[in-house]
């Protein structure tokens, strides 16, 4: 049985934030975060599903 390594918590957040406002920059507002990070969350969210 091999162990898959699952998406960070925080990209998840950044994604379910940013999906819900539609901005990243509102997301970052609600996560207390710059838009540049929510952008980097989701980028590493993309690159862990290949997409």
């Amino acid at each position: 049985m091999s162990a898959r390594k699952l998406p960070s918590l925080s990209a998840l957040r950044a994604f379910e934030a940013a999906a819900r406002h539609r901005s990243a920059k509102a997301a970052a507002q609600e996560l207390s975060v710059t838009p540049t990070a929510i952008s980097h969350q989701l980028r590493q969210l993309e690159e862990y599903l290949g997409v």
